[in-house]
This record gives structure tokens, C-alpha cells and sequence, in this order.
């Protein structure tokens, strides 16, 4: 019979080190943040509330981010997500993002929509 001599370090190793996203989660993460690269190709990769991002002239342009349920599109700003809210009846959407899946993901003219409206707050 093994014993453990730190029972709380594995656990504390896997709690750091969450498991890899599904390649189809990946790949729906990366897509929001390739129309955004898209239209703002001077954007560059950052982390904003602790959500990987999109940063433009200092501010988080767009963000993705992932959970066990859904996927999140977070535009940081409750007036750009306003911009497109209409459209979005399909989908969950809170006060600051949309969820969504790999299955079911935010259409790109929407997410076109989302990043001009976000881009013009930022840049005035």
C-alpha cells in the first residue's frame, strides 16, 4: 500500500492546469477573435479581466472566453452588446456577454456588427 506524502499538491497541480479545450472549442474561440483581427488588424493579443482579448489602443476591443456549458463572446460594453441585442434572441445573453457553442456560434455579421460598434467607443 502507497502512501501520499503531499495529498493536496496533486490537487493543487490539477486545479492549475485546467484540461485542453475540445479542438472544436478552440477553433469557435478562435473564429470571434479572427473577424475581429479582421477588421482591426492593428488589435493585439492581450488579457482584459482575465479573459483572453483583443486590446486596441489600450482598451479591450473583444474578448472569448470558455466554461464547462458555453462559450462567451464579452464585448466590455453593455452599450456595442446593445448594438446587436436584437438580433441575438437565439442565444443567452447577460448584461456583458453571449453565450454560445461550437454547434451554435454568434453569426459572423453580428460579431462584425459587435466589434464596429465596440471599435467606434473606444476610438470616439
Amino acid at each position: 500500500m502507497s502512501t501520499v506524502d503531499h495529498p493536496s499538491a496533486a490537487l493543487d497541480e490539477a486545479a492549475a492546469e485546467p484540461p485542453e479545450p475540445e479542438p472544436a472549442v478552440r477553433e469557435a474561440l478562435a473564429h470571434v477573435l479572427a473577424v475581429a483581427r479582421h477588421l482591426v488588424p492593428d488589435a493585439v493579443d492581450g488579457v482584459s479581466y482575465g479573459v483572453p482579448a483583443l486590446i486596441v489602443d489600450g482598451k479591450a476591443l473583444i474578448g472569448v472566453s470558455s466554461s464547462a456549458r458555453h462559450l462567451s463572446v464579452v464585448p466590455y460594453s453593455p452599450s456595442a452588446l446593445d448594438t446587436v441585442r436584437g438580433d441575438l434572441t437565439d442565444f443567452s445573453v447577460s448584461k456583458g456577454l453571449i453565450r454560445f457553442t461550437p454547434d451554435r456560434p454568434v453569426p459572423d455579421g453580428i460579431l462584425t456588427r459587435l466589434v464596429l460598434a465596440r471599435l467606434a467607443e473606444i476610438r470616439g
